[in-house]
């Protein structure tokens, strides 16, 4: 399969690197070609690892992966191009983290409206998942170093889309729970668990953690 990915940071390389080793052709997208970042992925991961604008990686995959950084990411995917998102996946995996206070950061999106309602209201014909963005980017793609079993949350307005990404969730990531959170307003829970999550990295030291929903009779 031919996987885009939106972003150069750790997280677009973590899925990257994954979804090569995987078999797939994928391309690493960012503002300018020729980014050094994505150069160097693409160098050091093989013939089926490539680099573009974030227009060239939207153009080229069959599903997209949004790893920009999330106050960016409506600015990336336009530059991405709508009419290379049309009835396309988007798989939204950022949080929109406002770093302007300083840290911890906060969310600059929160309780009535979230970023993958944004990007789903921008991109009417783009088929938006929100899902990953509660975990480490190491952790998305080996929840064994989590420690144990955890849960993954997805949310979305198109139920084939959804079940394509638990599919690539499970098969190729290896998630063993994923629970569904219904249409995309299930994002604004979503991206409102990264104040705990940021609290738990800096408490526990270590951001290789998840979370596990217990359930009652």
């Amino acid at each position: 399969m031919k996987i885009g990915i939106l972003g150069t940071g750790m997280v677009g390389h973590a899925l990257g690197t994954r979804m090569v080793k995987l078999g797939n052709e994928v391309r690493m997208g960012s503002r300018t070609a020729g980014n050094e970042k994505a150069m160097a992925w693409a160098a050091a991961n093989g013939p089926d690892a490539s680099a573009g604008t974030f227009a060239d990686a939207a153009a080229f995959g069959e599903i997209i992966f949004n790893c920009t950084s999330g106050l960016m990411s409506l600015e990336a995917l336009k530059l991405a191009g709508a009419d290379h998102l049309k009835g396309k996946i988007l798989v939204d995996v950022a949080n929109p983290l406002d770093y302007s206070g300083g840290m911890p950061p906060s969310l600059g999106i929160s309780n009535t409206d979230s970023l993958g309602e944004r990007i789903q209201k921008a991109f009417p014909d783009a088929r938006v998942v929100k899902t990953l963005n509660t975990v480490n980017c190491n952790v998305m793609v080996n929840p064994i170093l989590a420690g144990g079993e955890s849960d993954m949350f997805i949310s979305g307005n198109d139920e084939e889309a959804k079940q394509q990404v638990v599919k690539i969730l499970t098969k190729w990531f290896g998630w063993k729970s994923v629970i569904d959170l219904g249409d995309i307003t299930g994002a604004r829970s979503q991206e409102m668990m990264m104040p705990i999550w940021i609290r738990l990295m800096i408490v526990n030291g270590t951001p290789n953690f998840g979370f596990r929903i217990i359930r009652g009779q």
